[in-house]
Order: structure tokens, then sequence, then C-alpha cells
């Protein structure tokens, strides 16, 4: 894989919003970790956020639609008979060309949608880089309300590669062959992170939390990372692990996972940690 079948940039998009075959999503997910009770209470919803402007055409990724809501964790995957089924009723069929961003300005919640329909099989997908802010930049319009795709008929081909369990992490860490990787930032890894577990902040390979640096820098970053057998990422529940995850298989690197419990899971397990302090 390469950027160009990873990443759209707002032009191309701009170029392609005609075809009968594009398939647009939102995949914003709103998150209210750093913000006061009274703040959070403020804070519009994803989907609100949607409506009040979109690129036209585009319709809502509702992450929980592909999560299994009976779990502990928010936001882990689904089964794959419900994510083979909730992929077509959005409107994705195997034909399909299909581009996810985030009005949010956060990249992460449309890598997250990105990977999580690569490992049910949609090929031809790609993340917009910079979200709905480089679409306006761009001089995108934007529509407000809502819009919908027709239901299609999507016959998924999983690639379980893609997701590690705990249980895969737990034998990682006395596998030197395997880089299991922290992408939250670097003081919240001292505080806390899994066994052995390198750190690679998101806010390195994407600083203002939108683009992703060019192929030169991700490279340079990246380099001291050897050459493990296989490499799985985490944070705190599976999202920004998937930015991360992109960006090594956009340099070439083929057996790469997210974990998709990461902390949340590993720490409400009571499994061990360590520290920088």
């Amino acid at each position: 894989m390469d950027r160009e079948s990873i990443l759209i940039e707002a032009e191309e998009l701009k170029n392609k919003l005609t075809d009968p075959k594009l398939r647009i999503y939102d995949a914003t997910i709103m998150f209210a970790m750093a913000l006061s009770p009274e703040e959070a209470a403020k804070m519009p919803t994803a989907h609100a956020l949607y409506q009040a402007g979109h690129i036209p055409g585009a319709a809502f990724f509702d992450h929980d639609t592909f999560s299994d809501m009976e779990s502990d964790y928010e936001y882990m995957l689904a089964s794959d008979e419900i994510l083979e089924a909730a992929i077509g009723e959005i409107g994705i069929g195997n034909q399909h060309e299909v581009v996810v961003y985030a009005s949010n300005g956060i990249l992460a919640t449309a890598t997250r949608a990105w990977w999580l329909l690569r490992y049910a099989g949609v090929q031809n997908i790609r993340v917009l880089n910079g979200g709905l802010a480089a679409w306006k930049a761009a001089g995108g319009e934007v529509e407000k309300g809502e819009s919908f795709y027709p239901a299609a008929s999507f016959k998924a081909n999983f690639n379980p590669a893609m997701f590690a369990s705990k249980e895969e992490v737990q034998a990682a860490i006395e596998d030197a062959s395997v880089r299991v990787e922290n992408t939250l930032p670097q003081d919240w890894y001292d505080r806390e992170h899994i066994p052995s577990s390198l750190c690679l902040p998101l806010t390195a390979i994407s600083p203002d939390w939108s683009v992703l640096v060019p192929d030169d820098q991700l490279r340079e970053m990246m380099k001291g990372t050897g050459a493990p057998r296989r490499i799985i990422t985490y944070c705190g529940g599976g999202i920004a692990a998937t930015v991360n995850a992109m960006a090594y298989l956009l340099l070439g690197h083929k057996n790469v996972a997210v974990y998709d419990g990461s902390l949340y899971e590993w720490k409400g397990e009571g499994l061990p940690l360590d520290n920088h302090q």
C-alpha cells in the first residue's frame, strides 16, 4: 500500500463528487475526556455536528453500529455477522469507492472507520487527509441536514490479522520479534503502559491531529522501529492506534494490527502495567 491508496486529498475528492459509485461518510466521534461536566453537557454530538454541515451527499457513519454494544468496553468491534450486514445497510457494496472523513479535526476517528471497513474487506477506501477543514479550505461546499445511501449488497472478506486480542498482546510481551506500540502522548505513556511496549505518539505523525505528515517525515520517525515480524498498536480505546497502524501500512509494513481493547480493556481486566516515573 502507499499514500495514494490510503489517503485522498480534498482537490481530488472535489473532482469525484458526482461519481455514482462514490460513497462518502462522516465518521466523527466527539471526545469529552478533557472537558468539565458542564462543558461536556454543552458539546454537540457527532451526529449533530454532521447535520450542521457535511460534504454534499455524505452520510453519517455511526461507530456504535459497528461496535459490540454488549461489551464492557466502548467501541469494541462487533461480530463479523453484524459488521457484514451493517456495511451493506449503510450503502456500501463491493463495487463502491469509499471515502471517510472527520468533521472535528480528529483524523483518528476516520482512520478507525477505515481500519474496520478494511478488516471487513472493503478494498477501495481512503481517508480524506485534513477532514472537513481541508475540504472547506479547498473551496468545497457543505450541506446541512441528513443524507443516506440506499442499502447495498456487501460480501465480506475478513482479515483477522488486522486486530489483536489481549491474549495476543500478552504473548507479544515476551516476543522480541513483535513491536507493541503505544500511540498516546509521551507523558501518558510514562504514567502507565503495557509492559515492554514502546511509544510513538500519534501527535508525532499527525501534529495537528487532522493531517498525516509527508512520507519522508514518517520514514524518518519510524526508521528506529527496526524490522519487527509484527506490529501491534494500542491507545486508550482502539481509536488513536489506527493512525499509527495505517501509517505503517502506508510505509510498506504488511503485518500490522490494532489492539482493539487497548488500555480500557487491559486495565479493566486487571492486567499488569509499567510506568517510567
